[in-house]
């Protein structure tokens, strides 16, 4: 199995969790002639429902069956590695840039030899439909941050459409303290986590293009096509700045990388797999 698989991540995970769903599905896959390679056939389940289902992904990422599980915890003996008969076919997958846990949208997985060029899919430019709350700010820059009010200006639709033309085209921006660009080997969010200062440079991005702009105060609404390495809660709080409002991200979808379209993607959302769960 070689090649990229689109998926369209939910709110709530994180995109390690995707990949280790994905990871799973088609290691069964890879281990059953009867089913199709290219089948991700789901059912939507309950939250709880979905704890067990990635329970029995990871236990399937692993290589260790149902029936391996029940013998070791009745305490059967074990035959030792590659004495087992059939065992799970390996197959490599990763992720090509992560998306926030609240935040949904487009993933480009890599699959088998693909993993190797992942950084190729990382550097293309995305697009995403952004919500933005004016008025307040958040300490990671969107809403699973500590929220405080910071004004209650109310700027005109005029004044947002003049601020939002002005972040078209290139400007530097400070990625987020809670981020994952990495200061002496460690990723910033975990040192913003531990309290510890997070020295971090600005970086050149472009902004292509805000169009669909929706304004009801105190939210605001638009469409963003932008290059790769930019941060929407960044921009975000730019614009809360430049109006004097202060704001934070509170949804964000990516809908396109590059070519690819999240109209082609495929839902695992909160679902179990209809094969994973027979096995």
């Amino acid at each position: 199995m070689n090649g990229i698989l689109l998926v369209d991540k939910p709110a709530g995970w994180t995109s390690h969790d995707v990949v280790a769903k994905v990871r799973g599905i088609l290691h069964r896959q890879a281990s059953n002639s009867d089913l199709s390679s290219s089948h991700l056939d789901v059912v939507q389940g309950s939250s709880e429902e979905w704890k067990e289902s990635y329970k029995e992904v990871r236990r399937l990422s692993t290589g260790v069956t149902d029936a391996v599980m029940r013998q070791k915890s009745a305490g059967v003996a074990l035959p030792r590695r590659g004495q087992q008969g059939k065992t799970m076919r390996k197959v490599k997958v990763g992720h090509t840039g992560t998306l926030d846990p609240f935040a949904t949208g487009l993933l480009i997985l890599v699959v088998g030899s693909y993993t190797k060029r992942a950084a190729e899919f990382s550097k293309l430019d995305k697009t995403y439909e952004a919500e933005v709350v004016l008025g307040s700010v958040s300490t990671t820059g969107d809403p699973e941050g500590e929220i405080t009010k910071k004004s209650d200006k109310k700027p005109s639709e005029e004044e947002v459409m003049a601020v939002l033309e002005q972040f078209k085209g290139k400007y530097m921006q400070m990625p987020p303290s809670y981020s994952a660009k990495k200061i002496n080997g460690q990723r910033a969010y975990k040192l913003a986590r531990e309290g510890k200062e997070v020295k971090l440079e600005p970086v050149e991005v472009e902004i292509y293009d805000i169009t669909d702009v929706v304004y009801d105060f105190p939210r605001l609404s638009f469409t963003v096509s932008v290059s790769s390495g930019t941060y929407i809660r960044t921009l975000a709080e730019d614009i809360g700045e430049k109006l004097g409002t202060g704001a934070y991200l509170s949804a964000l979808r990516r809908t396109k990388i590059g070519k690819f379209d999240i109209s082609s993607s495929v839902d695992v959302s909160h679902a179990l797999d209809a094969y994973l769960i027979k096995v």
